[in-house]
């Protein structure tokens, strides 16, 4: 049983330290459990992780301290009433064959920011650089195994899985592309009513527990000791903002398309499962942005509409405020990336694997893609951290912005239609036929069904 997806391990406590002091916890009641579990030499006994498990309980019961200086509900009501303004619902001068037109463009774009960023997921920046460099390039121009590099240069860099993709004939399994089916596959089952206890319930049924990462993994773990959300994001779950809800939050922006405040609450239903505060805000941001991004062509404006639906006065759209900035005074894409890498350590897993850290780079890809789907995507993929989920972010709001028939075969086409997920009843795929699917569920839902 000791799975490496299943114990905890020093760098777990490690990531609760860093979590509780950006969320503002008084940790000084916990200080010296800290420094014993982290001076332990051997993890992988019973004690340890009984010990742990106690340590994370406490912790999520610490106050936050007096003098912090943001306002991070998790709870939408609180979450509404901290937004900096109402979100504008969008008119309904789009046909409904345009609004398919998008919302195919959305999926398909998401599919092919995913492909691109995937074979590079967790590879650290100069690795890349390096790479680039040995192609002759300063920035992406394809996908990674299309590069003018022998086999034997890429396995001297540490790709030596890139050579087998050359074959690739159609899009693999993602967890990023899997939780978009999960979100189709249970609003077409419960409706846009559903609850959160509806999406754990689902998550059960449909998903195994190993297919699972972080804060999904250890909510999952608490809807099986019948700890019911929103609490099962916040029992011993150290991963509590990092980026897994922001990339489940395609679907409920293309249901609600038009709707950013609508498609903001689906997202909240879904993330309180296993996120808290700048987690969710994640999700819901990116929602929002997807629900009013068909007929935008200014992606500040997009950006703004998912800010609409958080609250002003949290770390998430201070970060997201940041990059706002730096695009209006003209800084250069290249200095926008140093900036980032400044702000968070990518050797770092918790700064790697963080909703804000990531979702900079999504603001990034978005301004600095210039409207361009290629450009977009290849620059939210270039600064590293975790690429596939910000390539596939990017593709899905360029692709929702453009629509599919805008979208370059040179990204669309290696995929041949076809898309394997690990969701139950879906495992091979037409890519555009879940399009179909999904559209036909927006109409629903825009029936009032």
């Amino acid at each position: 049983m000791k799975h490496k997806w299943l114990w905890w391990r020093k760098e777990d406590i490690k990531t609760e330290q860093k979590q509780l002091a950006d969320e503002g916890r008084d940790t000084s009641a916990v200080t010296s459990e800290f420094e014993r579990l982290l001076s332990e030499n051997v993890i992988e006994d019973a004690r340890f992780q009984e010990d742990a498990n106690a340590l994370l309980e406490e912790t999520s019961r610490l106050p936050i301290r007096s003098d912090y200086q943001y306002v991070e509900p998790s709870d939408l009501e609180n979450i509404r009433a901290q937004r900096p303004a109402p979100s504008n619902e969008q008119s309904d001068k789009f046909s409904d064959s345009l609004r398919h037109e998008h919302i195919a463009g959305a999926w398909l774009g998401r599919c092919a920011g995913c492909l691109l960023g995937k074979p590079v997921e967790g590879i650290r920046s100069p690795k890349l650089l390096a790479l680039l460099d040995l192609a002759g390039h300063n920035e992406i121009p394809d996908y990674l195994w299309r590069l003018p590099v022998a086999s034997e240069d890429y396995n001297k860099l540490g790709f030596t899985w890139i050579s087998d993709l050359r074959n690739i004939d159609h899009m693999p399994e993602d967890d990023d592309t899997n939780y978009t089916v999960t979100g189709m596959a249970l609003v077409k089952k419960k409706g846009i009513g559903f609850s959160p206890a509806d999406m754990a319930d689902f998550w059960m049924e449909n998903i195994p527990i190993l297919h699972t990462c972080t804060a999904e993994r250890a909510a999952y773990r608490n809807f099986v000791d019948n700890i019911e959300p929103p609490r099962s994001a916040v029992v011993r779950n150290p991963y509590r903002e990092w980026i897994g809800a922001q990339i489940r939050a395609d679907f409920f922006g293309y249901v609600a398309l038009g709707r950013p405040e609508l498609a903001a609450e689906l997202a909240w239903r879904d993330a309180c499962i296993s996120h808290v505060k700048n987690g969710i805000y994640g999700e819901m941001w990116v929602a929002a942005m997807l629900a009013g991004a068909i007929g935008e062509t200014d992606t500040r404006r997009i950006i703004k509409i998912g800010l609409g639906e958080i609250p002003a006065k949290c770390r998430f759209a201070e970060a997201i405020n940041d990059v706002l900035d730096w695009h209006a005074s003209e800084m250069a894409y290249a200095d926008a990336v140093k900036q980032i890498h400044r702000r968070w350590n990518e050797n770092s897993e918790y700064d790697w694997c963080h909703t804000i850290s990531n979702a900079q780079i999504v603001a990034l890809g978005l301004l600095y893609g210039e409207g361009d789907y290629e450009k977009a995507i290849t620059r939210a993929v270039y600064p590293c951290f975790d690429t596939d989920c910000n390539g596939a972010t990017v593709g899905s709001i360029m692709g929702m912005m453009l629509g599919v028939r805008a979208l370059p075969e040179k990204w669309t086409g290696i995929m041949n239609d076809t898309i394997h997920t690990g969701v139950a009843g879906y495992h091979i795929c037409s890519i555009a036929k879940l399009a179909e699917e999904m559209f036909q569920l927006y109409m629903i839902a825009k029936r009032g069904g």
